[in-house]
Parts: structure tokens; C-alpha cells; sequence
């Protein structure tokens, strides 16, 4: 059965339709598990921060990315509900938490924000955007001592069925606890942002006791806990690798994407109504495709569209994904017949993403076939994911837990050329629902300063560039087989890929 107690998820974003807190795949994840819950009916709790100013936008001084911050919109404070205040203690201060609740159907998110003093403010000010190591720390330590007043005063530990924790910054609240049976951490990145660590002097100032001179949250989190999930099956022998001591504790349950939100709702009503054939989808398809057209002409009204494959690249812009990999694509085949839409944000302190951002203005700038769509979120991703003819993923093998963004477009029908890394290898047959390239690494290698990595990325260069190239001369002289193949996609992937399946996994008893 469907456990009938109190499921509550702690993360440091999400991801909600009518709010601007789009970060990154955490965020949009979590909001896709808050509205699977609500639809299968699960008492399910979302502890998280409100965040004023959301993440970062971007405008553009020629090719210069100017990044500012981005106000909630009115429809934020339309959704959200107040509850009463209460107060926790950090830096030996008072401080003034709201709690605002965001509800569907059986689901609620409760997303915490810092009223006063005025320093505590800034701590709810923008997602994964701080001033020094305190700031970030005291920013976790807020959302800690705040999920546990809520847990203790407003829903009761024993109430309680289960409690995941959703990446290590999240992990604080265990040093407030005394029974860790219930608790699990949800591991989503190997890379090193996800496992945080802080100087023991400022633990032991705000939760009173001394766990070493600089603690590492993840290790912390594993060192008390019985049990880690990691977001894909390849992740679990790279998380053991990353943390050898604890991969006995560790289990994998893949991600899944809420299908309602992310499918066409042509596609989704066929799809739901059973009525989903190759010739349906078909004539479908070139619709949801023009709608995607119109809307790119937003950014550029000199596009060379015709009668051309869509070719997307459209995430975080991290170097661990290689964006790179499109935009050498694109200068060294700019005449190529093909149609490349950009978008993604980086963070406005990655001094790498800044730079890829620069290139993808650039080559928007300069080539008709190019447009870039530099202020990414949720509802342009639905548009992007939904409208492309080939979706291209292409992170660095060890370094993608899972991602989401090749689920969301294979059950649209958008074929998909991979590299071999998180949840792909386990929904893509090469060649039959969309196309493999690379090397399959199950070791954690260091991109950074590994030389192993600049050899390992010319080898997937050339097979990335090899196999795009006939994808496309696929899509411009055999257009029958390409159909076929995104036929396949939208056949095959939904039901594997679907958020409820993924939360059976998590809450059957």
C-alpha cells in the first residue's frame, strides 16, 4: 500500500509553476514529485526556502551577460498562503520566519522566508547566490531550524513516516535530532557543490556541538544515517566510489519527470486516451513545432527556418554538460541545414558558464541559423522540449546523476543524441529511440584538473560530431526513418519515465 503517514521532502529549491525560482534540474524535480503526490493522493510535505528575488536573469551589452536578479511575479503571491509566524534562534538572535503554503491536492510545499532582523533577510534573498561561505552556511542552518519548528510544532515527529533529505545542504537539521530511523539523504550530484562542507566552528556556534574542524555535510549526513538513495542506477557505483566508506547504505531509484506538465497537451490527451498512433503523432507534431518557430522569432526575426531538423541544447550552463560541444559543432558546420536553438543560465559567479553564455550570444549574434534563449526557465524549457526535432545531452560520463531534460523530450517525441551518462543508458536503444555517443565512465573523474578528462572529450567529440551529422542528413534525406525513431521514443519512454512510477518506488511500504 501507499505509505498513509506524513511524507515530508527538505530541499533547498523548488521548482513550482507560478513562482521564479528556477535553478537548476533539483528544483524542477521536486516541484514534478509535489504534483505526482498530489495526484496519487499522499499526505506529501515540501520544506523549502521563498526566495524574493528567485535566481538570477540575464540581458545582454552585445555579447556581455549583465545578471540581475529576478522578482517574483504577481502570480507568485496569488499562489502562496500565509501561516502564522514563528521565531528560531541563529546567531543567538531572534529571528522571524514566515511560512508560506503553496497546496495541490493532497501536496504542500511550505517554503520558509526570513522576515527579520534585516541581515537575516538576505538570507531568503536568491537561490544558491551568497556572499561568503558564512552566508551559505547560515542559509542552511535557517532552513534547518526552521523545517524542525515546523516538523515538531506543527505536524509532530510522530506523524511522520519518512523524511528525505534532498542533497547534503539540507543535512543540518539531523544535529537537532535524536532518532534517525526515519530519515533518509537523497544524493543528487557527485559533483562538489552537492556535498558542502563548513568550517566546525560555525556548527557548534549555532546547533552546540563539535563534529570536527570542517565537516563535509554528506559525510556527516551518511556517517548517521542507515540508508542514501542515489537518482540513477549508473550513480551508484559512482557515489560509491565518491564516498567508498558508506556504498553498502546506498540504493538507486531513477528520476522520473510529472508527464502532465512536460508532454505536449495534444500529445498528453492522446497519449492518456489511448489514441497515440505513428499517424496521429505525425500530423501532431509539426504544430507543436510551429508554435516552438513563433515563439523563437521573439529573439530573432531574421531566422533561416525552412524546412529544417530543430536542433536543441537547452540547460544549466555548467561546464560538467559541455555546452561546448554545441557551439564548436556549430562554428566548425555553420552552413550546415539545420536549425540550433541555445538556452540556458549560468550561475552569474561561474566564471565557465559566463564565458559559454558569451559563445552562445556570439554565434546568435552572427549566424542566421542560430538563436539563443538567454532567459531560460520552466515554461521556455516546456517549449523548447515539446517543439525540437533532436534534443542534444551531452555531460561529461559520471558527472549527470540522472537529468531529466531527455525525458522530457522523448515523451514528446523528440529523439535524443546522448552521451552515456546518468538515467539515459536506461531508457535510450541506440539507433531505435534516439542515439548514443562516448565513453560509459563509472569513475568520478575530475574535470578540473584530471588530465584524463581533455583526452576523454576529444574522443567524444568526434563521435558526438560524427553522429549529429548523420542525424541530421537522416532527417533531411530519410525523413520516414526519423519519424520512426521519434515514434519510438514517445511509444517507448512515458510509462518508464513517468514521476508516479518514480514515487511508488520511494513511499510503497
Amino acid at each position: 500500500m501507499i505509505n498513509d503517514m506524513v511524507i515530508v521532502s527538505i530541499t533547498p529549491e523548488i521548482g513550482l509553476n507560478e513562482l521564479k525560482t528556477y535553478a537548476g534540474g533539483l528544483g524542477v524535480l521536486e516541484g514534478d514529485k509535489l504534483y505526482g503526490a498530489g495526484d496519487l493522493g499522499l499526505d506529501y510535505l515540501v520544506l523549502s526556502l521563498f526566495y524574493r528575488h528567485g535566481y538570477v536573469k540575464y540581458k545582454f551589452y552585445g555579447e556581455e551577460p549583465i545578471p540581475e536578479p529576478e522578482e517574483q511575479p504577481d502570480t507568485a503571491y496569488d499562489a502562496l498562503k500565509p501561516e502564522p509566524q514563528f521565531k528560531i534562534i541563529l546567531r543567538g538572535e531572534e529571528i522571524i520566519v514566515q511560512p508560506w503554503i503553496y497546496r495541490y491536492k493532497t501536496a504542500k510545499a511550505v517554503l520558509f522566508e526570513a522576515i527579520c532582523p534585516m541581515w537575516a533577510r538576505r538570507l531568503t534573498d536568491r537561490v544558491y547566490v551568497e556572499d561568503s561561505i558564512e552566508h551559505q552556511f547560515m542559509r542552511y542552518a535557517f532552513l534547518a531550524k526552521s523545517a524542525f519548528n515546523y516538523l515538531k510544532n506543527r505536524v509532530g515527529f510522530e506523524n511522520i513516516s519518512i523524511i528525505d533529505l534532498q542533497e547534503a545542504h539540507t543535512a543540518l537539521i539531523l544535529l537537532m535530532m535524536n532518532n534517525y530511523d526515519k530519515v533518509r539523504i537523497i544524493i543528487h550530484t557527485p559533483g562538489p557543490w552537492g556535498h558542502p562542507g563548513f568550517p566546525g566552528d560555525f556548527i557548534a556556534r549555532e546547533f552546540g556541538v563539535f563534529t570536527g574542524d570542517y565537516v563535509v555535510l554528506t559525510e556527516m549526513a551518511l556517517e548517521k544515517l542507515s540508508k542514501a538513495i542515489v537518482v540513477s542506477e549508473k550513480q551508484r557505483d559512482v557515489i560509491g566510489k565518491v564516498f567508498p566508506r558508506h556504498r553498502d547504505k546506498i540504493s538507486s531509484i531513477t528520476n522520473g519527470v510529472y508527464l502532465k506538465r512536460w508532454m505536449h497537451r495534444e500529445l498528453y490527451k492522446k497519449y492518456t486516451e489511448n489514441k497515440l498512433s505513428i499517424e496521429e503523432f505525425k500530423k501532431t507534431k509539426p504544430l507543436i513545432k510551429n508554435q516552438l518557430l513563433e515563439f523563437i522569432k521573439q529573439y530573432k526575426d531574421n531566422l533561416a527556418i525552412g524546412d529544417k531538423p530543430v536542433i536543441v541544447w537547452a540547460r544549466r550552463l555548467a561546464r560538467y554538460k559541455r555546452p561546448y560541444f554545441i557551439a564548436r559543432f556549430i562554428e566548425e558546420n555553420p552552413d550546415i541545414n539545420a536549425l540550433f536553438v541555445l538556452g540556458g543560465k549560468p550561475h552569474p559567479r561561474d566564471n565557465d558558464g559566463l564565458n559559454y553564455a558569451r559563445w552562445f550570444r556570439r554565434l546568435h549574434l552572427r549566424l542566421a541559423n542560430v538563436v539563443y534563449i538567454h532567459d531560460y526557465d520552466i515554461y521556455k524549457a516546456q517549449i523548447l522540449l515539446q517543439g525540437g526535432d533532436i534534443l542534444l545531452f551531452t555531460p561529461f560520463s559520471g558527472w549527470e546523476a540522472c537529468g531529466t531534460s531527455y525525458m522530457k523530450a522523448l515523451i514528446n517525441g523528440v529523439p535524443i543524441l546522448s552521451s552515456k551518462d546518468g538515467g539515459v543508458i536506461e531508457v535510450i536503444e541506440d539507433g531505435v529511440n534516439g542515439w548514443l555517443f562516448g565513453e560509459d565512465i563509472r569513475d568520478f573523474i575530475n574535470i578540473y584538473n584530471d588530465p584524463r578528462a581533455q583526452n576523454i572529450d576529444e574522443r567524444d567529440y568526434e563521435e558526438f560530431k560524427n553522429k549529429l551529422l548523420k542525424i541530421i542528413d537522416l532527417y533531411n534525406n530519410d525523413r520516414e526513418k526519423y519519424w520512426e525513431i521519434a515514434y519510438n521514443a514517445i511509444k517507448m519512454i512515458p510509462e518508464k519515465v513517468s514521476i508516479k512510477n518514480m514515487l511508488k518506488k520511494y513511499y510503497i511500504k
